[in-house]
């Protein structure tokens, strides 16, 4: 299991909206340039984000803006915008263990419960991090460059 890159470019985009908003403007290729990858993984992106209400985006113009406050905005809405998960599972269990297996029968009893776990709790550590967070990091690494 491996959450994609598309969810850290969702960060890196939000970082670069909130460290730039106000010197440049935002656009998809803007955004492509800092992080490196095509304005169409950029522009895709975008739709996602503000499909499931985290921004606005006023096409053309480099207009993008968080629909509400950064403390109000978490790594998990970040996550289930860009990295939604089939069934509400993050696990994707084998659908047909052998049942004439002694494992086979029972790994679903085994597992289920744990890996139910596992998510919450990587989902709940995601609810604590904030784009403000990452807004007032940018500003204190920036500072320490100067």
């Amino acid at each position: 299991m491996q959450i994609s890159s598309r969810f850290t470019v969702a960060l890196h985009i939000f970082t670069c909206v909130e460290t730039f908003k106000d010197q440049y403007k935002i656009t998809s290729d803007f955004l492509a340039g800092s992080i490196n990858t095509n304005p169409v993984v950029i522009r895709k992106i975008l739709t996602q984000l503000k499909n499931a209400g985290l921004i606005t985006v006023a096409r053309g113009t480099g207009g993008i803006n968080p629909t509400r406050p950064l403390n109000e905005i978490t790594f998990y809405d970040v996550y289930e915008a860009i990295e939604p998960v089939e069934n509400g599972d993050l696990f994707n269990f084998h659908t047909s263990p052998n049942p004439q297996c002694p494992v086979g029968r029972n790994i679903h009893n085994l597992l289920d419960d744990k890996l139910k776990a596992i998510q919450l709790a990587m989902e709940d550590e995601m609810k604590k991090y904030t784009i403000d967070d990452l807004r007032g990091g940018m500003k204190e690494l920036l500072a320490k460059e100067l």
